[in-house]
């Protein structure tokens, strides 16, 4: 029961934590560089990219760090975890979003809760979000499974640095920050009628990397013993 609630808080706080430094970093990209879109979206990336490394260092044995529903249900269907877990992790990453946005628009003096008005419904972005969400599990899960979990946290910041500018959509690749996104109006918004879609496609995604995943990484493979003198 104490890890269960300990593994609750560590995801709610880690996803809390990466919407603050998404839609935060957004916000302020806007104001520093307010004639400059590619800088703005330079800027939001490598933040982003930087603060998923640290949250992910400070959570992996907290909760193992998933911070997005995708990796939770893609976890319990490729290890065999107990169902339960979705139902401890989904709502606290989602919650945690949510909480993440209200914090951002809060520190940067705008309204806690501001529907945003982006619209992303294109079919490009769509798309695009579900190449980012299956080049994401299955880089997790490369890792995972050859034994190198220890590299998730510097290599998931780079991919999705990455993806802010390889994809169209600038790359949400999670459910709960698309639904977190909704909630500000701001550089890093999602209005409401695009959220389902892109969920949708961040779904698809998953499946998709789930199966590369079962191809390419069938079997297991523990991780090295580390020495010790």
């Amino acid at each position: 029961m104490t890890h269960t609630v300990r593994a609750a808080a560590g995801e709610f706080l880690g996803s809390a934590g990466l919407a603050a430094v998404v839609i935060g970093s957004g916000i302020a990209a806007q104001r520093l560089s307010p004639d400059d879109v590619g800088l703005q979206l330079f800027e939001n990336a490598f933040a982003t990219a930087l603060g998923l490394a640290v949250l992910i260092l400070v959570f992996a044995t907290v909760s193992g760090s998933h911070f997005n529903p995708v990796v939770t249900l893609v976890d319990i269907t490729l290890h065999r975890r107990t169902w339960s877990t979705a139902a401890v992790y989904l709502p606290a990453q989602v919650l945690g979003c949510i909480a993440g946005a209200v914090l951002a628009n809060v520190m940067f003096d705008t309204p806690a809760i501001a529907w945003s008005t982006t619209d992303r419904s294109t079919w490009p972005l769509l798309l695009s979000e579900v190449v980012a969400t299956a080049g994401l599990v299955l880089l997790i899960f490369a890792l995972v499974r050859t034994g190198r979990s220890h590299l998730a946290a510097p290599a998931v910041g780079a991919y999705i640095g990455a993806a802010y500018f390889f994809t169209s959509s600038t790359s949400f690749a999670n459910p709960a920050i698309t639904i977190g996104r909704m909630f500000s109006d701001t550089f890093a918004g999602i209005a409401p009628a695009s959220a389902l879609p892109f969920i949708a496609a961040q779904l698809l995604g998953a499946a998709l990397g789930y199966a590369a995943v079962r191809v390419l990484f069938p079997v297991v493979v523990p991780a090295p013993a580390v020495a010790r003198g």
